[in-house]
C-alpha cells in the first residue's frame, strides 16, 4: 500500500467510556482482514512518562521492549494485536514540550517566536506520524486521551484537524466515542449529551466521521437516524457499543456493527475479505466454557484500583483459558495482612501471587503471605518486588537472618539482601532512570521456569531499581532457595524457586506485560496449572478425611 492510513479516536462526555478498547477492537478486526496496523495513545499531561505516577492516579504503568514507561492503554494494544508496541507508540504533553523546548535551546527556532501553533502542533503531527512513515503499516490509530472540551487536549484537536486536512479525507477519519445515558425515570435514551459533545469538537473544526455510542440499551433505527441528522454523518457510521461480558467480546460486536467495514470504505481501501478471528474465538470458547475454577490470591497495596495490576489479571484470563479454567481473582491489601488475619485471608485459597510495588507500605504483609504459602504447600508467585519478598523471607525464617530487608525499605539493614544496583547509587532522576525494557535470562535445565518456557534463554521486560544481592547467593541456594534464572551479562539473579515446594517461582521480571491472546505466558499458564492440581488434592484431602 503506498500512502499509510490515519484513524483517530477522540472521546466525549464522559471519560473512561472504553476508547483503548475500541481502538484495540478495530485495529484486531483490520489486522485479521490482512491489514498492518498498529495503535498509538496521545496523553494530554504534562509528565513526561507515566512511570512517576502513582498506580491510584492512573493505573498501571505499562513497559514495552524498548524500556518504554507506557499508558496502561499499550497493554490492550498488545494483547489484541500480538505485536509489541515500543517508545513511538505513546505520547504525552510532558514529552512534546520537552521536545521542543531543547529544540528551542539548541537554536532551532532561531528568530522565531515559539508558540502552541504551529511549534507544538508540528510536534504533536511528527510524533503523530512517525509509525506511519517506517513503511511497516498500513494504517494507523491514534488514541487521544481526555475527552473535546479539555483543555489539555486542545492542541491534539488541533493537530488532528491540520493533518485530516492535509492528508485528505480518504486517508484520515475521526471516530467520535460518546455516551447515550439511559435515563429510568423517563424510561428512554437520551442522545443531547452527544449532540453537544459533536457540537464541541466541531467549534475546533472537526467534524467526527464515525460515531461509537456505548450504552446499556440497544439503540433503535430511530435513534440512529436521530443521531445521524443532528450529528451530521451517515446512519451506518453511527455503531452501537452496548455493555459486553468481557472486553474480548468488543472485536466481535464492533464485527456485527460493522464498525471495520465503514472505516474501510471512508478510507478507500478493500474490504472484500472477512475477518479471520478463528483463534480469536476459539481462546473466547475456552474462557467461557471452563471445566473448572480455582481461587487465586492477588496480594498487593494499590488493590482498591483494579487497573493497578491490570495486566496481571488480563494475564490470568489468558491463562485461565489456556487451562480450561475460570481463575477467581482475590484482591488482598497486603497492609491488613498480620499474624492473626492471614490464615483466615489465605488459607482457602488455590494460590498466591505477590504482586509488584515500590516503597515500604504494605511490605511486612507481603512477607507473611510469602511465609505462609511456603511453610503450607499453597502455589507461590512471586513478581518483581514480590520476588524480591521471597528473598527476604527466607533469608529471615531459613537463613536466619532476622534483620535481612531490602534497602528501599530499611537504609540501614545489616542483611540487605536487596540492594540498590551500583549504577543506581549517584542518580537523583526518578523518572526513566530504574532498569527497564527487555532483558536476557538464562534458565536452568529441569527447572519449574525451564519446564514452562521449554527454552533455555528468554528476554523479559523489567521495571525497577533494587536487585537481588549476589553476596548472599551461596548462602542462600545452600539452604535450598535455588537461582534457576540469571542475566547472562550482567550475573544479576533474574528467578527463584523452591524445589521441594509444589510451585514456588519468583522473578524480578514482570512477564504479565507479554501475555496476550494468541500467546499466553507461560509462567502464568503454569502456576494455574499448579493451582488446579493444588485444588484437587485439597478436595481429596478433605474427602478422605471425611
Amino acid at each position: 500500500m503506498a500512502n499509510t492510513k490515519y484513524v483517530f479516536v477522540t472521546g466525549g462526555v464522559s471519560s473512561s467510556l472504553g476508547k483503548g478498547i475500541i481502538a484495540a477492537s478495530l485495529a484486531k478486526l483490520l489486522q485479521a482482514r490482512g491489514y498492518r496496523v498498529t495503535i498509538q495513545k496521545l496523553d494530554p499531561y504534562i509528565n513526561v512518562d507515566p512511570g512517576t505516577l502513582n498506580p491510584y492516579e492512573h493505573g498501571e504503568c505499562y513497559v514495552t521492549d524498548d524500556g518504554a514507561e507506557t499508558d496502561l492503554d499499550l497493554g490492550h494494544y498488545e494483547r489484541f494485536l500480538n505485536t509489541p508496541t515500543s517508545q513511538a507508540n505513546n505520547v504525552t504533553t510532558g514529552r512534546i514540550y520537552q521536545s521542543v523546548i531543547e529544540k528551542e535551546r539548541r537554536g532551532e527556532f532561531l528568530g522565531k517566536t515559539v508558540q502552541v501553533v504551529p511549534h507544538i502542533t508540528n510536534e504533536i503531527k511528527e510524533r503523530i506520524q512517525i509509525l506511519g512513515k517506517s513503511g511497516n503499516y498500513d494504517i494507523v490509530i491514534t488514541e487521544i486521551g481526555g475527552t473535546v472540551g479539555d483543555i489539555e487536549s486542545l492542541p491534539y484537536i488541533e493537530a488532528v484537524r491540520q493533518l485530516k486536512w492535509e492528508l485528505g479525507d480518504s486517508n484520515a477519519l475521526v471516530i467520535h466515542l460518546t455516551l447515550i445515558p439511559y435515563l429510568s425515570a423517563a424510561g428512554e435514551l437520551k442522545t443531547k449529551p452527544t449532540q453537544h459533545s459533536v457540537k464541541t469538537l466541531m467549534e475546533s473544526g472537526i467534524k467526527a466521521d464515525i460515531l461509537v455510542c456505548r450504552t446499556e440499551h440497544e439503540l433503535s433505527d430511530d435513534l440512529r437516524r436521530k443521531l445521524a441528522l443532528f450529528c451530521n454523518v451517515k446512519q451506518e457510521a453511527v455503531i452501537e457499543s452496548i455493555d459486553a461480558s468481557t472486553i474480548y467480546d468488543v472485536p466481535n460486536l464492533m464485527l456485527e456493527e460493522g464498525l471495520d467495514a465503514v472505516v474501510l470504505k471512508q478510507l478507500v481501501l478493500r474490504d472484500d475479505n472477512v475477518p479471520n478471528l478463528d483463534n480469536w474465538n476459539s481462546f473466547l470458547q475456552r474462557h467461557k466454557n471452563p471445566k473448572h475454577q480455582v481461587t487465586i490470591g492477588l496480594i498487593g497495596k494499590y488493590v482498591e484500583l483494579q487497573d493497578s495490576y491490570k495486566s496481571i489479571l488480563e494475564a490470568f484470563i489468558h491463562a485461565g483459558a489456556e487451562n480450561e479454567v475460570k481463575v477467581n481473582v482475590v484482591s488482598i491489601h497486603s497492609e491488613y495482612i498480620t499474624d492473626t488475619t492471614i490464615k483466615k485471608k489465605i488459607a482457602h485459597l488455590d494460590g498466591v501471587l505477590v504482586a509488584p510495588g515500590f516503597g515500604e507500605r504494605g511490605i511486612e504483609g507481603k512477607i507473611k503471605a510469602v511465609q505462609f504459602a511456603r511453610e503450607n504447600g499453597l502455589p507461590f508467585f512471586g513478581i518483581c518486588l514480590g520476588m524480591q519478598m521471597a528473598v527476604i523471607e527466607y533469608s529471615r525464617n531459613v537463613l536466619g537472618l532476622k534483620d535481612a530487608c531490602s534497602v528501599e525499605v530499611d537504609e540501614n539493614t545489616p542483611h540487605p539482601v536487596i540492594d540498590l544496583m551500583e549504577e543506581q547509587k549517584s542518580i537523583t532522576d526518578m523518572g526513566g532512570t530504574m532498569r527497564l525494557g527487555a532483558w536476557e535470562c538464562e534458565l536452568v535445565e529441569g527447572s519449574i521456569v525451564y519446564e514452562a518456557y521449554g527454552k533455555s534463554l528468554i528476554e523479559e521486560r523489567h521495571r525497577h531499581r533494587y536487585e537481588y544481592n549476589n553476596n548472599y547467593k551461596e548462602q542462600l541456594e545452600n539452604a535450598g532457595l535455588k537461582t534457576t534464572g540469571v542475566n547472562p551479562k550482567t550475573g544479576l539473579v533474574e528467578i527463584i524457586e523452591l524445589p521441594n515446594h509444589p510451585w514456588f517461582v519468583g522473578v524480578q521480571y514482570h512477564p504479565e506485560y507479554k501475555s496476550t491472546v494468541a500467546n499466553p505466558h507461560p509462567l502464568f499458564i503454569a502456576f494455574v496449572k499448579a493451582a488446579v492440581e493444588y485444588s484437587k488434592n485439597s478436595k481429596n484431602a478433605k474427602v478422605s478425611q471425611e
